[in-house]
């Protein structure tokens, strides 16, 4: 009993972690489903072309089905125009006629598609428009209007099941994936403070830096989802902008500190000023999944309060070391990564300050409620 209790917490637990993905299972599920009875009561000739399309549009959030379904209308009726009317207005009776046709209307189309990657549906739709006809024994105009017909059916029903069935909101999923990356950097600053007493070679900064990176870059795809959301009016959620660039200039403050930790500080500084950063670390991390928690949770942003006292520490004793004279022994190199280490983290004081206002802006969620 208590292992079945244990396997179904597990399941639980999975499921909550694959919450938007299992959502997805279903729409693009349903979107199939109700896609083929449609085709079927409008007596649509290939009901495979409405199915592929509902399947396809439908995306992991509102926004990217949107984006999806915009350029899968716009390349299929381009395409079957084109296509269209090349198969009419030039003969193609024989093999090589077909040959030729196919060369001219294939051509110009794969290298919009290559200048364009959203229009790659263009030839292919350009393909079939021009060679259905001879296997089902229609006439290429009738091909290119059967072809916008079970495209758009399929559109429309995949775009509807985005919006009914279990709606994933982008901004969620920005929250979510900004979280994360929140998390990262808190372990990543941790582990880059500790590099300066012992140095970090190039592999252990690529580890740390690379997973924000990444992250990052999804962030931007995500954003830009959200972003498409807000401007059909279809959320009432922050502008995604001033996040995604906070969050940029937190990674280059990482970065700067993780260039400097490549070589540990001289045994003089590291004695006057390790504790100091390692306090620093402590409380910025704390502060960075503190944030991280809050944005989840829809709500303020915590203190700061403790990592500015840690940096106000910091700057008395490097001042204390200056005083000394002990910075003007350093080797040249030893002070370009002695001075980066206190621009950055000055940098970082002023990031962390536009993340809580960044965060403040988030705390109120109309969307996320209203969509589960």
């Amino acid at each position: 009993m208590k292992n079945l209790e244990l396997f179904w917490r597990w399941i639980r637990t999975r499921a909550t972690f694959r919450r938007v993905h299992l959502a997805l299972s279903l729409r693009v599920t349903i979107a199939a489903i109700l896609s083929l009875v449609a085709a079927q009561f409008f007596g649509l000739p290939l009901p495979l072309w409405v199915v592929l399309t509902a399947v396809i549009v439908t995306q992991m959030s509102v926004g990217r089905s949107l984006k999806a379904t915009g350029d899968y209308l716009v390349g299929t009726v381009g395409g079957s125009v084109y296509g269209g009317a090349v198969a009419i207005l030039i003969p193609h009776e024989s093999e090589l006629a077909l040959l030729a046709v196919l060369v001219i209307a294939l051509a110009p189309l794969a290298l919009l598609a290559a200048v364009r990657p959203n229009m790659n549906v263009v030839p292919i739709t350009a393909i079939i428009v021009l060679l259905l006809p001879g296997m089902t024994h229609t006439t290429p105009l009738e091909s290119a209007i059967y072809r916008v017909l079970e495209v758009g059916l399929g559109a429309v029903v995949g775009l509807l099941v985005s919006f009914v069935v279990l709606p994933s909101s982008a901004h969620r999923q920005m929250r979510q994936g900004a979280a994360r990356i929140l998390d990262l950097m808190a372990r990543a600053l941790v582990a880059l403070m500790a590099g300066l007493r012992r140095g970090l070679d190039d592999e252990e900064l690529h580890r740390l830096q690379d997973g924000i990176g990444q992250g990052l870059a999804d962030l931007n795809m995500i954003g830009a989802e959200a972003e498409r959301e807000r401007r059909a009016r279809l959320s009432s959620e922050a502008d995604t902008g001033p996040l995604r660039r906070t969050l940029l200039r937190l990674r280059h403050d990482l970065v700067i500190v993780g260039r400097a930790a490549h070589t540990p500080l001289p045994a003089a500084m590291q004695t006057r000023l390790a504790p100091r950063l390692d306090e620093i670390a402590l409380t910025a991390s704390t502060y960075l999944r503190a944030c991280s928690a809050s944005l989840l949770a829809h709500q303020g942003p915590p203190p700061i309060e403790a990592f500015e006292r840690a940096l106000e520490a910091y700057d008395t004793e490097v001042d204390a070391v200056r005083a000394e004279g002990l910075t003007r022994t350093l080797p040249g190199d030893a002070a370009e990564r002695f001075f980066a280490i206190g621009f950055s983290l000055e940098q970082m004081h002023q990031n962390l300050r536009d993340l809580a206002r960044v965060v403040a802006e988030w705390s109120v969620s109309v969307d996320d409620a209203r969509t589960g």
